[in-house]
This record gives C-alpha cells, structure tokens and sequence, in this order.
C-alpha cells in the first residue's frame, strides 16, 4: 500500500499488518511495527485472547507482559477456525500488507492460512512465520519455548558464574530477538515491494537467533577447540571485565584495550600495575584474571561505589552502578531521552512502556494507544469490511467476542 507518508507520521502508516501472535515473541514483532504507524489488527481467541494476557503479574486484572508489548493494536476476537470465522480473516487479509504468525507448522495450512496459499491469491502480500526451530529440519515441528532454545543453542552453557547451576538470561533475550529478526524481515520485504511490487515470505525462529548471537563463541571454538565456561559478568575476551566491589557495593567496569587500564591502574592509585609483566598487554590480564581482580577488589574497597564511579566517569572508563528495575526508572538519562512513554489505559490510570530504541526525526515511533482489551475493536474492525450488519448473527454464534466493558469499540 503505496501512500504519501505526512511529515510526524510513522513510518509504517498505511501498512495494515493482520496479526496472528500469541504470547512473546510474535507480539514483540508486530508492536516495533505498530510503534513504527502500521494498522495493527490482533486476532484474538473468542473467550480468552491471547495467551500472554494470563501471564503474572497482573496489574488491575491486566498482564504486565501483555500490557508491554500489544501497545497500539486493536483487537479483534474471532474463531478463524468456523468457516463464517475463516471468511472474515480472508476479507481481511485482502486489504492488507503483512500477515505474522507464529503458530506451529501446519496449523494454518489446514485453513489455507498459510504462506503459500495466500501467496497464490495475493502476491503482492508479506506473509511472515515466527517459529521455535524453524521451517525446515528434523525438529522444525517442536514446541520451544525462549529458555529451552536458550539451553539447546549454547546460551546457558556460558551465562551465569562456574559455581551457579545453569541459567538463562534474565530477559526473554531469543523472544526479543526474534522479534527484531522479524521485524527487520518485514521491513527488508515491505522496501523490496516497493520496487516490484512483489511480496514474499519472511522466515525466523528462536533458534537461529540464539546461533547467530552466539556467533563468536562459535567461531572461538573452532579456533581453540575449548567450549567457554560461564563467566558471570566477566567477558572472556578482556579483563579486566566485570563486577568488582567497593565499599558499598558492586560496581561494573569494562576494560577493551591497554589505553584503558593505563586510565584505571591511575584512578585507583596503582599506576605501576601497567609496568607489572602479569598485566602489560590484555592477553596477559586475561591469563592472570583472578590475580588482577584481587588486587582491583581490595583497593576499590576503600571508597564508596559513587566516589568511584564519578571518578572513573572523568577520566572515561567505562563503568556503572548494578542497577535494579526500580533505579533504571529514576535514571535521569533515561528521563533525558523520554525512554518511557506514559498511556491511558481502561483499567489503568497510567502505564509507562518502555517506547522503540531508534530514533527518526521525520516520522518517529510512537505509542500512541495502551494494550487493547480483548475485543475491543471487533465491532470497528467488522465495520471497514462491511461485516457490521452481521455482528449479531456472528457474535451468536461465538464466531467473534465483544469487549463489554469498553463497549466493543475505542
């Protein structure tokens, strides 16, 4: 859909995007496209929506989880599976630019839901599959969820400390990832359209996001032959790399380069650490991690945290404080860039979401709308494709839902 996009719109305005996605992963994909001003319309299940609406904690009956990532989408419940159901998703489809899904292979086929057979009928549609292994394969048809593709990619093997049982990352780092693979597929897709006015399908998985971000463990292994061991917050490839203590508390500092640790050998009073043949060069500090972190641990110890993090902060090495959920929403620098964007909500007075990290001065991302409830636009969305007169009927037959409470419309 080819349209003369306004100055301060978003990118994506004019794109419709029909959105199959449950719980992380999917829903993480088409909120960077509906942050970006694409039409995004939620197809939810009759009843009960969207898994990740059940997932805790729950704030005023409303999932956090959810509430974070279906920002400015509308939603409309309907059972695609009934053939009334099915016939609405494919008026639906007719008017749009991209399809995402993230459903197990197979499923949508039986409803010609799938790539290809939409392909045949519109070739000028992005049709888009968000899985846990991939298309293709002998385990393309297992269900994975982002820490059992975390385990089967390598991720825990090397995330946590060597005496911790293993761990995944604290964040749904492969959800997340895949997400952005996603959306920078669509986008790649939606540019080639332009050009020639075909579309095509988009591919990614779980699992080859956690294979490409393991990339140079993967490289490092064929040049040593040695699998990396979990290294807590150190970096196998520099040191000194980690969390040291101070007086009050631990403190992050990253160390790339000689330049560096001649700058903090001086800050810490010890100026002839860099003279020291154990430390010269960062290979040496490498293989002498442990003796240069004791030294680092016991004189960082002397001062308080903030002394020593506005000092080395001066002389530009690289360092912060271990910061928790609830200081990361006091940061000033995140307030400086307006990294939270407050909406209303029905149910909700204020939510803060954490908005797009990529900045466009022309058309910036936005969030504009809270997380909708579950079937709160069915009746709106059913109007654009001249479907209103049949609400009723349908609605009888449990084809759609209506939200009750924000009267099946905002």
């Amino acid at each position: 859909m080819k349209e003369q996009v306004k100055k301060k719109e978003g990118p994506l305005a004019g794109i419709r995007v029909v959105d199959f996605t449950t719980n992380i992963s999917g829903p993480s994909a088409t909120a960077i496209l509906a942050d970006l001003g694409a039409d995004v319309v939620k197809i939810e299940r009759v009843g009960k929506g969207d898994d990740a609406r059940h997932m805790s904690p729950a704030w005023n009956g409303e999932s956090a989880y959810f509430l974070a990532i279906n920002r400015n989408k509308r939603s409309l419940a309907l059972d695609f599976r009934q053939p009334e159901g099915r016939e609405i998703t494919l008026k639906l489809i007719a008017q749009a630019d991209v399809v995402v899904e993230n459903f197990r292979r197979g499923v949508l086929e039986k409803y010609g839901l799938d790539g290809k057979s939409l392909l045949r009928e519109h070739p000028s549609l992005i049709y888009c599959s968000l899985s846990a292994y991939g298309d293709d394969g002998p385990d393309c048809m297992l269900p994975g969820y982002d820490a059992v593709v975390q385990a089967r990619t390598g991720i825990m093997s090397i995330t946590g400390s060597r005496e911790d049982e293993p761990s995944r990352a604290g964040v749904s780092i492969l959800d997340a990832g895949s997400a952005t693979w996603a959306a920078v597929g669509i986008l790649s897709a939606l540019f080639y359209r332009e050009r020639t006015g075909r579309g095509q399908i988009v591919g990614t998985s779980l699992f080859e996001t956690g294979v490409y971000w393991m990339n140079y463990h993967l490289v490092a292994y064929q040049a040593t032959r040695r699998d990396p061991v979990p290294q807590g917050a150190r970096h196998t490839a520099f040191a000194p790399y980690g969390a040291f203590e101070t007086a009050d508390g631990p403190i992050m500092i990253g160390i790339s380069n000689d330049g560096l640790f001649a700058r903090l050998a001086q800050a810490i009073g010890r100026p002839e650490l860099t003279h020291d043949p154990r430390f010269a060069t960062n290979p040496d500090r490498v293989l002498n991690r442990e003796e240069l972190e004791g030294l680092l641990n016991k004189q960082l110890r002397q001062r308080p945290r903030a002394e020593w993090v506005a000092l080395f902060r001066e002389v530009g090495i690289p360092c912060s404080p271990i910061q928790r959920p609830s200081q990361v929403m006091e940061d000033p620098q995140l307030a400086a860039l307006s990294l939270l964007q407050s909406t209303p909500h029905p149910r909700i007075a204020e939510v803060k979401i954490p908005r797009l990290p990529v900045r466009l001065t022309d058309t910036p991302a936005a969030i504009r709308t809270s997380a909708p409830l579950l079937g709160q636009h069915t009746r709106e969305i059913l109007a654009e494709i001249g479907e209103l007169a049949r609400v009723e009927e349908l609605l009888s037959k449990g084809v759609i839902g209506l939200d009750v409470e924000g009267g099946g419309d905002r």
